[in-house]
């Protein structure tokens, strides 16, 4: 059967949004609105796989839909909402963690990453929040997921599920009237070449919010000084920029600004070349600060009103979670139907 094209994300609220998150997720989102039905998610329940203050939660659950807005998805047209106002998330995670496999999930790459040496202290959630995430694309029946190299593992394990229930459930899928099969296989998009931020402070690190210098990444609510700043006391080497693009390959803080001005300028790292090689980086961090800021700044400036505006950001979410909630209640009811649940 054809399924409805549907493009289904979401962004963890952890706080502090910086510059590798807009470039990386954000941007991409917003490009995708003008092809695609969008449904964008704050995945806060993911977000307690490890611990979170309940005070701080709903502040960074409002940052990142402060964010969505001022960066330009337009919540009318499509669906922006957090993920724990839908409660077929919940139940549909408990549904494939009982259709996925136990050695499919010793694979993850990213939890050995997250649960470090201390592994048997980690949480359940953390082990199993792959399943949560296949569910939360398929209550949807999302066909299409924006995704990073690091999520690819977990967008396979969201196919594998959805084939194992496909599979498993395959009768009672036709004699419900699904035909062959109830869930789609969700497709990676990826849009042109994946921009990785690195830090400032070193470009061999990836831009993250947890690193101790605040110097390390450009924070989406920075004012244009703060932008300015921090490029200014990026790292860099003793040379000029190179001519040939293949040069960057071992100069990793370079690279990153290369890539940073070519991201946010909408254009490769050889056509920055083109335009700064041979220049001393003191000319090309002047211009990397002109265009941040003109970038950047506008964004910064929405965020820190919107985010001032509690009663419009919940009115936002709260709409968003009706319009995903009928989605998903209609995809849970033929779930229950599908499994043998008895319902009213």
């Amino acid at each position: 059967m054809a399924f409805k094209e549907r493009v289904f994300s979401g962004v963890q609220p952890t706080g502090n949004l910086h510059l590798g998150n807009y470039l990386g997720a954000i941007t991409k989102f917003v490009a995708l609105q003008d092809n695609y039905d969008c449904i964008y998610c704050v995945v806060d329940m993911h977000a307690i796989t490890v611990w979170q203050d309940p005070a701080e939660l709903p502040k960074a659950t409002r940052e990142v839909t402060a964010a969505f807005l001022a960066c330009g998805i337009d919540p009318k047209k499509h669906i922006i909402f957090n993920q724990s106002q839908v409660s077929g998330h919940a139940e549909l995670a408990w549904v494939f963690n009982c259709v996925a496999r136990l050695g499919w999930l010793n694979r993850m790459t990213q939890f050995k990453e997250k649960a470090g040496k201390d592994r048997e202290n980690a949480s359940v959630g953390l082990y199993a929040y792959p399943n949560l995430m296949a569910a939360d694309i398929l209550v949807y029946r999302a066909t299409h997921v924006p995704v990073g190299e690091d999520q690819k593992q977990h967008l396979e394990l969201a196919r594998d599920i959805a084939q194992k229930f496909n599979n498993d459930f395959a009768q009672s899928i036709h004699g419900h009237g699904f035909g062959d099969a109830f869930f789609p296989l969700p497709e990676p998009l990826i849009q042109g070449p994946a921009t990785r931020v690195m830090s400032l402070r070193d470009g061999t690190k990836k831009m993250s919010k947890s690193d101790p210098s605040d110097n390390s990444r450009i924070n989406l609510t920075d004012d244009a000084d703060a932008i300015a700043q921090k490029i200014r006391k990026a790292k860099t080497d003793p040379h000029p920029l190179p001519e040939d693009i293949k040069e960057l390959d071992a100069r990793p803080e370079a690279d990153n600004l290369v890539g940073i001005y070519a991201a946010l300028n909408d254009g490769t790292k050889a056509d920055v070349l083109k335009e700064f090689g041979g220049a001393q980086f003191s000319t090309f961090k002047n211009a990397l600060v002109d265009l941040s800021v003109a970038k950047l700044g506008p964004i910064g400036a929405d965020m820190k009103r919107l985010v001032q505006d509690t009663g419009y950001i919940d009115q936002i979410l709260g709409d968003g979670s009706d319009r995903a909630r009928e989605i998903a209640d209609k995809t849970m009811n033929a779930v229950k139907d599908i499994v043998g649940f008895v319902r009213k």
